[in-house]
């Protein structure tokens, strides 16, 4: 776990890919019961440790995820995210180039617990939603794209959607259309960066990503 940030009311991980945020039907320890364990040890709290999922990542996303420390601040950032005050950027690498190098897209979703996966509606649809990102192009190479991508709205499985819908698939994203698999598993998906104000201290918290090697090698180093 590699906590990029910490203070008396938010925690603040870096996530790798492959790791979840919260417990799910595999079993696997979830990040936020490592934090817990985490916190007891760190602090040597007697009992229960309080631990709020503020948001979540797909589990081969890697990426920023901030946890509430206490409920007064899990309950100001759940409206926060609930208001779109909250700003989160991902960057993606994509098969191919997309014709426009800055475009907004619009879809309407409707998604598939069973299988657990999205799907591109009809807006009839009485269970589709509309669902709206913007991306530009920060670089091309031969085989791939590096978009940075802006949410409008926050659907389950929406960037990888909308982008495998638009023709350009996340690179190793296999559900959604990818050629071949990423060695580790991952999907080339990083929650890049997010940025808010402190929901109690009221500061301007911004905070980034490492990039992993496949993004360092795409680009300049003077991107990073």
């Amino acid at each position: 776990m590699k906590i990029i940030y910490e203070d008396n009311h938010i925690i603040v991980v870096d996530k790798a890919p492959g790791e979840i945020v919260q417990g799910d039907k595999t079993g696997d320890k979830p990040l936020s019961e490592i934090i817990k364990q985490y916190l007891k040890d760190k602090y040597n709290k007697p009992g229960n440790v309080f631990c709020g999922v503020v948001h979540r990542i797909d589990r081969p996303v890697g990426g920023v995820v901030v946890f509430a420390k206490t409920s007064k601040a899990l309950t100001r950032l759940n409206e926060m995210l609930r208001k779109g005050e909250i700003h989160k950027t991902y960057w993606a690498l994509v098969e191919g180039h997309p014709a426009e190098k800055d475009a907004t897209l619009k879809n309407f979703l409707v998604s598939d617990g069973r299988i657990n996966k999205t799907f591109v509606a009809d807006k009839n649809n009485k269970d589709a939603k509309e669902s709206i990102l913007k991306y530009k192009t920060i670089a091309d190479g031969d085989r791939y794209s590096l978009l940075e991508i802006n949410l409008l709205t926050g659907r389950k499985h929406q960037i990888r959607c909308q982008l495998a819908a638009a023709g350009h698939p996340i690179k190793g994203d296999l559900k959604y259309g990818a050629k071949r698999s990423n060695k580790n598993g991952s999907i080339s998906l990083l929650a890049r960066r997010i940025e808010f104000i402190h929901p109690v201290s009221k500061e301007k918290i911004e905070l980034e990503a490492s990039l992993p090697d496949e993004f360092l090698k795409f680009i300049p180093s003077s991107a990073d």
